[in-house]
């Protein structure tokens, strides 16, 4: 069984930083892309930023130059640095890995709420 649990999310206001952590654990081979999803009320989830193993990584275009994603493989741990939080960065962040078990499948954390104070 695999489990992602998140951490970090809270209040802030706007201009404000968060850093969100998602850890992995379980029994399985490895890990490969890792990825930070978030879903605001009445809106679909959308993706935010992911990383591969080997540390490429992608953004939506709403965060790029304020989030950055990062990873420890070692650790099974990806992180999200949110800087220059707005409003409307406000929704629940949900953690994403691809975790190879027998083969690869995607596992979704809890998520934890960010809201951004105007």
């Amino acid at each position: 069984q695999v489990q992602l649990v998140e951490s970090g999310g809270g209040l802030v206001q706007a201009g404000g930083s968060l850093r969100l952590s998602c850890v992995a654990s379980g029994s399985f081979r490895s890990i490969n892309d890792m990825g930070w999803y978030r879903q605001a009320p009445g809106k679909q989830r959308e993706v935010v930023a992911t990383i591969t193993r080997d540390g490429g990584t992608r953004y939506a275009d709403s965060v790029k130059g304020r989030f950055t994603i990062s990873r420890d493989n070692a650790k099974n741990t990806v992180w999200l640095q949110m800087n220059s939080l707005k409003p409307e960065d406000t929704a629940v962040y949900y953690c994403n890995a691809v975790v190879v078990i027998i083969v690869p499948r995607g596992y979704w954390g809890q998520g934890t709420q960010v809201t951004v104070s105007s």
